[in-house]
């Protein structure tokens, strides 16, 4: 049997999880995907929340995942120091839980969105953005209807003064514009840092894009916190 390392919490509804346990084990971390009534393995070194539509995105997407005993757990884990990350509907999910700060709401379009964005790197000084140099262009996947991120102007003034901003969405030449901004997101924002650097969400899908043949590899990077 394989010791768990990276717990990949599947709900009723991901539908990710296989992705980053494919992502991840091409970086050479093992990770196994761990059914979210199962509660987090004793051995798990480091979490995450994949994508999809946990209990199909009802009342809101995330807001039932988010009540899920497991993520009680995944909450103290993660004050333990223990590395999580939440990808689209687990962004949305660490939202709700409380593990950052903001929401995840209906997208500007009002649409399913599926499309290739340009992320400018905010803070190259963190476990999931040190494969990157501040300000580098990187190309990942969005997939999701409610993306647009949304959050108190004080907090977004405590996020830009804590250097809490993973990504922003930019143009292929970095530019941060609304043109670029895919979803309407407060500031082009794409990623967060929670109170500690080890615990992070995002919109777009790096585990779509780390196998050479599938997507590209600028993904890569983010799940190098996990090595």
């Amino acid at each position: 049997m394989v010791a768990v390392t990276v717990a990949v919490v599947r709900f009723g509804g991901s539908n990710c999880d296989r992705d980053a346990r494919r992502a991840l084990g091409h970086l050479g971390v093992d990770a196994e995907i761990v059914w979210h009534e199962d509660g987090l393995p004793a051995d798990t070194t480091g979490v995450v929340v994949p994508g999809g539509f946990s209990y199909g995105d009802y009342l809101r997407a995330g807001a039932m995942a988010a009540r899920s005993p497991v993520m009680a757990e995944v909450r103290a884990v993660a004050a333990d120091g223990t590395p999580v990350l939440g990808v689209c509907n687990g962004a949305q999910i660490g939202c709700e839980s409380g593990l950052t700060p903001g929401a995840f709401t209906t997208n500007r379009s009002a649409r399913f969105q599926c499309e290739h964005v340009h992320l400018r790197v905010e803070n190259a000084d963190t476990p999931w953005t040190a494969a990157y140099d501040e300000g580098e262009v990187i190309e990942l996947p969005i997939a999701h209807g409610e993306g647009r991120f949304e959050v108190a102007d004080d907090r977004l003034e405590e996020l830009r003064a804590d250097d809490r901003v993973l990504f922003r969405y930019c143009d292929a030449d970095g530019a941060v514009t609304d043109a670029a901004n895919p979803n309407g997101s407060t500031d082009n924002v794409a990623g967060v840092l929670g109170d500690r650097d080890h615990v992070a969400v995002l919109m777009p899908h790096p585990e779509r894009a780390s196998l050479p043949d599938v997507g590209g590899t600028d993904g890569q990077g983010v799940l190098r916190a996990f090595e």
